[in-house]
């Protein structure tokens, strides 16, 4: 199991890339949120889906075989 594949981008597919962006927006929102003092109705339910989607994102990554052509490097 490499542990590459869930914290360095070039290891990464396009479904754990989508969901890292997309939890990284969600922090910032959330601290932009926090500084102008206003609340959203349950905004911690994202970060709840950005993690299911990163994990499926990384069991679809550790089930493609190296050959797959989501990969960038050709033999």
């Amino acid at each position: 199991m490499k542990l590459t594949k869930i914290y360095d981008p070039r290891e990464m597919n396009s479904y754990q890339f989508v969901a890292a962006t997309g939890l990284v927006m969600t922090v910032v929102a959330n601290i932009i949120l926090l500084l102008i003092g206003k609340a959203v109705q349950n905004f911690e339910a994202l970060y709840l889906c950005w993690i299911v989607f990163f994990v499926l994102g990384t069991i679809v990554n550790y089930n493609s075989t190296p050959d797959d052509h989501d990969h960038h490097h050709h033999h």
